[in-house]
């Protein structure tokens, strides 16, 4: 029980933790991710939009600066207004650069009648206007090349550059104030939604620690205690498991209680017995020859039979507990049922039993040849001492591609259908009465099954009472470990 509570304990842990983190997956990770996007989708939006602003703003300058020849007058009002309401509107700094690349304007007043060789002013003067955006320096910059308002259009030499720069920094500011307020709203969502992983983990686990206060409780072997299993479908379907299991254990702990009254009954009854006539021989005086001999045989036979006892609980003991290997070996199964029904047939010949073997086709397989031999000799054994007078015993062999089977069927006395669920059972008798005269330990059908299991294999039984009993096991060909 404690190793089941642990690993129930352990699960909820597990639970929790996947709960979660299911959370997380599902509901954070998705808004991290796309407060990344929008954020970024945001500032791209922005950016692009002002630079489309600023291109028509740009373009608009350039028109006034050439249709008022400032170029060649280097004085216009016109143009000044518009440098200065572009200055306010967009903070910008503006400068017009003749064909010498000397700065004629700049609406700073600090590079007026300097020389400007910038990368973007020499590239105007090549016909490539330019757009630039610095988003670490938070700026964008526009040159564009002019010309004068009398030149031919088709002339594709250049008097000046209109070198505008645009500061961004508001659009930096809006981004700031956007992320500030998107992760107010990311970590309310945040503690939402781990709070809700908690009261559904809570909520979820609840049937569970009932479960496991109920597995705890069942403690010194009181296996009929009810576990609380209330809940979701899937967590009866283990509460019946485990209900199962439990029934099994005790099942299997009564089977244990009975297994050693049995072992200590039938290990103290030849005792008893040798006890009672080598008392009987020790209180009398001048025991007869005769009378000595006969107490004499009895406790030999007594002693065969408690040495019988132990030698089937030893081979018992080693079949379950699996300590001895199989000696497999490829063996002609025919053979070994002949040379088993051999040595049967002069027991089956004192009570006029007809003892009949019938081979659909020769069968060899891998098998341990003696415990093989153990399990046909048990089977027969069984039907020829519970048989009737002038009765029979069919044995009959057949397979098939992958298994051999083997048929043992008599007209003796029968089993009640509720004694055949429990004949593999350790010293189960269906009538005990009747078992001591035929002297049966009462391990031969748990011998037989554990060696049967062995092999791989499956044993059945078809019987009725007063109609005979009917064995089928069935033996892989090739054994495979």
């Amino acid at each position: 029980m404690s190793v089941i509570n642990k690993g129930m304990l352990d699960f909820f842990k597990s639970l929790r933790f996947k709960i979660l983190m299911i959370v997380l997956v599902v509901g954070i990770i998705p808004i991290a991710v796309f407060r990344i996007y929008y954020l970024e989708k945001y500032e791209d939006n922005l950016i692009q939009a002002r630079i489309d602003k600023l291109k028509t703003v740009s373009v608009v300058t350039k028109n006034t600066i050439i249709t008022s020849d400032y170029l060649k007058t280097h004085s216009s009002s016109a143009v000044d207004t518009e440098l200065s309401q572009v200055a306010t509107l967009f903070n910008g700094r503006t400068m017009i650069i003749d064909k010498a690349f000397k700065v004629i304007k700049d609406t700073y007043s600090l590079d007026e009648g300097n020389v400007c060789l910038s990368e973007s002013v020499v590239q105007c003067f090549k016909g490539q206007n330019t757009i630039q955006y610095s988003e670490k320096k938070s700026y964008i910059e526009i040159a564009l090349a002019l010309s004068s308002a009398e030149k031919n259009p088709e002339d594709e030499t250049f008097d000046g550059v209109l070198l505008m720069t645009f500061s961004i920094k508001d659009i930096s500011d809006m981004l700031n104030k956007e992320r500030y307020n998107s992760d107010i709203i990311v970590i309310l969502i945040w503690i939402i939604v781990i709070t809700v992983a908690v009261i559904l983990q809570l909520l979820i686990s609840r049937p569970f620690k009932r479960m496991a206060a109920s597995i705890d409780n069942i403690k010194l072997g009181q296996f009929d205690r009810k576990i609380d299993c209330d809940g979701y479908t899937e967590l009866k379907e283990v509460g019946e498991s485990i209900e199962n299991m439990m029934n099994r254990m005790k099942e299997l702990d009564e089977s244990r209680q009975e297994f050693v009254s049995n072992v200590s009954h039938e290990l103290k009854t030849p005792i008893t017995s040798i006890k009672v006539l080598a008392d009987s021989l020790v209180m009398q005086e001048n025991v007869p020859v005769e009378m000595y001999r006969e107490f004499m045989t009895d406790i030999v036979a007594e002693i065969d039979r408690e040495n019988s006892i132990i030698t089937d609980l030893l081979t018992l003991v080693k079949l379950e507990k699996k300590t001895e290997a199989l000696k497999i070996e490829k063996k002609n199964v025919n053979d070994l049922v002949e040379l088993v029904l051999k040595r049967l047939r002069p027991i089956a010949a004192k009570k006029n039993i007809e003892l009949v073997f019938e081979s659909f086709r020769p069968v060899s397989a891998e098998i341990d040849d003696v415990k093989m031999t153990m399990v046909v000799s048990n089977l027969v054994e069984n039907a020829i001492k519970y048989n009737v007078l002038d009765g029979w015993v069919r044995v009959s062999l057949n397979a098939d591609y992958q298994y051999f089977y083997l048929k043992v069927s008599d007209s003796g006395i029968g089993m009640p259908e509720e004694s055949l669920s429990h004949i593999f059972e350790r010293f189960y008798r269906v009538d005990k009465t009747r078992s001591r005269e035929t002297g049966g330990t009462g391990l031969g059908l748990s011998i037989t099954y554990n060696a049967v299991i062995m092999h791989k294999g499956d044993i059945k039984v078809h019987s009725k009472e007063g109609d005979g009993t009917t064995f089928i096991i069935r033996i892989p060909l090739v054994y495979s470990p």
